[in-house]
């Protein structure tokens, strides 16, 4: 009996040829600017890699916005073009930061009469004050850590093309939420929504998160890479950033060196 497959596995080699017009929206320095903390790319990479991925989401949009307005045909009425919503998941340390705010560039070069916007999911993480009550800080990052229901809330707003629509910020360097802060979204024509929970299923949810995503992206790696990245990043970090006497991790990074590798294992 033949196997069969809902999806295609394509070598890198076949999909640079899906899309060659020879022209990269962005300068070395450019992305050198965008990419975190030890992740490694290049323009070639854009190239083969990122151009066509920009031009495959283009396509996807085009077949949206044409079933919005055959949706408006049908019911008689003028039906607003909702925004296109792309959502990208994957592990700590895996480059899905990076594989974000290079869309975001791309796109919105590519595409300059479109709204580009991005948020990550961790403005949406509870207050540590609060994962602290419910006994939840040893499990920060789980779909339990996060205030699903203001996340849901929040693109339903978007969806529905509501203006100015704030968020709160997360700060890597407390570790926590900054109180009385925030980032506004004002009616985006693409939002790009990243995070490790974008496509997690949490309990007892009626509606997912990604239920409201129009095209999702899952940045994957081998597990060992994975660890080595984030081990790698870890200790470039007690080197630089954990040093600031207000970051949280600074007892980590003027302690032993060796105590501080085994908690990041």
């Amino acid at each position: 009996m033949k196997e069969m497959t809902n999806y295609y596995l394509i070598p890198r080699e076949e999909w640079q040829g899906f899309y060659t017009k020879g022209y990269t929206p962005l300068t070395q320095e450019e992305l050198d600017s965008i990419k975190s903390l030890n992740d490694r790319i290049s323009i070639q990479d854009v190239e083969d890699v990122y151009i066509p991925l920009c031009h495959m989401i283009h396509l996807y949009m085009k077949e949206f916005e044409s079933l919005t307005l055959s949706k408006g045909l049908f019911l008689h009425r003028y039906v607003k073009m909702p925004p296109f919503i792309i959502g990208i998941a994957g592990s700590v340390a895996v480059g899905k930061s990076t594989t974000a705010r290079l869309l975001q560039t791309l796109l919105a070069r590519l595409f300059p009469r479109r709204n580009v916007q991005l948020i990550t999911t961790d403005g949406f993480l509870y207050p540590n004050r609060t994962l602290e009550e419910r006994g939840l800080m040893d499990r920060k990052g789980f779909p339990e850590s996060y205030d699903m229901q203001a996340l849901i809330t929040f693109l339903n707003a978007v969806k529905s093309g509501q203006p100015n629509i704030p968020i709160p910020i997360y700060s890597h360097s407390v570790y926590d939420i900054v109180e009385n802060e925030y980032e506004y979204i004002d009616c985006p024509d693409i939002l790009l929504v990243e995070g490790i929970n974008t496509l997690q299923l949490p309990a007892n949810e009626q509606i997912y998160v990604s239920d409201f995503f129009d095209f999702s992206i899952f940045v994957d790696a081998d597990p060992s890479l994975v660890e080595k990245w984030y081990l790698e990043r870890f200790e470039s970090l007690l080197d630089t950033a954990f040093r600031d006497p207000t970051n949280y991790y600074y007892n980590l990074a003027i302690g032993n060196r060796q105590d501080a590798i085994a908690l990041a294992e």
